[in-house]
């Protein structure tokens, strides 16, 4: 046991023992350099050389480009986008926000709810002072107003050279099951469907996109006369592709429950004018 033990004391001596390392003179056997060194020194020494390694391939990559070349890291130029992007958004969405107050409010005067002097302030902050009205309407003129908008109920906003109007049809027979709402970003209707049912193009025009999406599913998506983009998802099936012409009334789909954000068998159907959201309602009559 003793014998067992002194020898593991000298092995552990010798990791601290010092080594001579010498360089000579081939010819003159004049010493040139002598190193002192031991075990415990050499370890140390490498383990410092990895950590400084370490260290500086750390900051060679954090700053400066090299990074950008390393897989899944954004770019320089990539973030920069992002924050355009997100300040373009937040820009646009505050404008659609006060756009639609007045729009509200607009619709409150017409209707004879509130005065076209209470909506001034909201116009000043969307529209050019020379478009903000500041008269009173009459009884009579405000009976005129609700005959006309009753009669225009389903005309889109625009009209075409033979001073015709605009009109949609309805993409399906069914029951609106979840109306389009702003405050709860659904820009959409949907309209409870059984499978296979079919889906129709509102009005002529040119399919810009019919593809598959992990989250609405079977997406199929119209360009219209005036700026008007018509969006119908979650089908079962496409009829059509993208370049193809459509008319309206033709059967462009088959209702289906796909995508992620399917929660049955249904169309969820989006209207957008010029960029922005329009509630199909308002143009569209769902009960025919």
């Amino acid at each position: 046991m003793r014998k067992k033990k002194s020898e593991k004391k000298n092995r552990f001596k010798k990791i601290f023992d010092l080594y001579r390392a010498v360089v000579i003179n081939e010819d003159t056997f004049e010493e040139k350099i002598q190193l002192k060194f031991s075990i415990i020194n050499i370890v140390l020494i490498f383990f410092v050389f990895l950590i400084i390694t370490f260290v500086i391939t750390y900051f060679v990559i954090a700053y400066s480009p090299i990074k950008e070349f390393i897989p899944g890291y954004p770019s320089s130029e990539m973030r920069r986008q992002s924050i355009n992007n997100a300040i373009k958004i937040d820009s646009i969405s505050l404008s659609l926000l006060k756009q639609q107050r007045y729009l509200l409010a607009i619709k409150s005067a017409l209707a004879g709810e509130i005065e076209i002097q209470e909506i001034e302030k909201v116009s000043t902050e969307t529209l050019s002072p020379s478009l903000i009205l500041s008269t009173k309407t009459s009884k009579e003129d405000s009976l005129l107003r609700e005959f006309v908008a009753q009669e225009d109920k389903y005309n889109i906003i625009h009209e075409n050279d033979d001073n015709t109007l605009f009109l949609l049809n309805s993409p399906a027979k069914g029951t609106i099951s979840e109306e389009f709402s702003i405050e709860d970003k659904h820009f959409a209707v949907d309209i409870a469907l059984n499978e296979n049912d079919p889906i129709k193009a509102v009005a002529g025009g040119t399919v810009v996109f019919s593809e598959w999406t992990a989250e609405t599913g079977y997406v199929i998506m119209i360009e219209h006369q005036y700026g008007l983009l018509s969006i119908y998802k979650h089908n079962s099936t496409l009829n059509k592709q993208q370049g193809d012409n459509v008319e309206a009334g033709e059967v462009i789909a088959m209702a289906g429950n796909t995508g992620k954000y399917s929660t049955g068998f249904h169309l969820h159907f989006e209207l957008w004018s010029e960029g922005y959201p329009l509630n199909p309602v308002k143009f569209i009559d769902f009960s025919n």
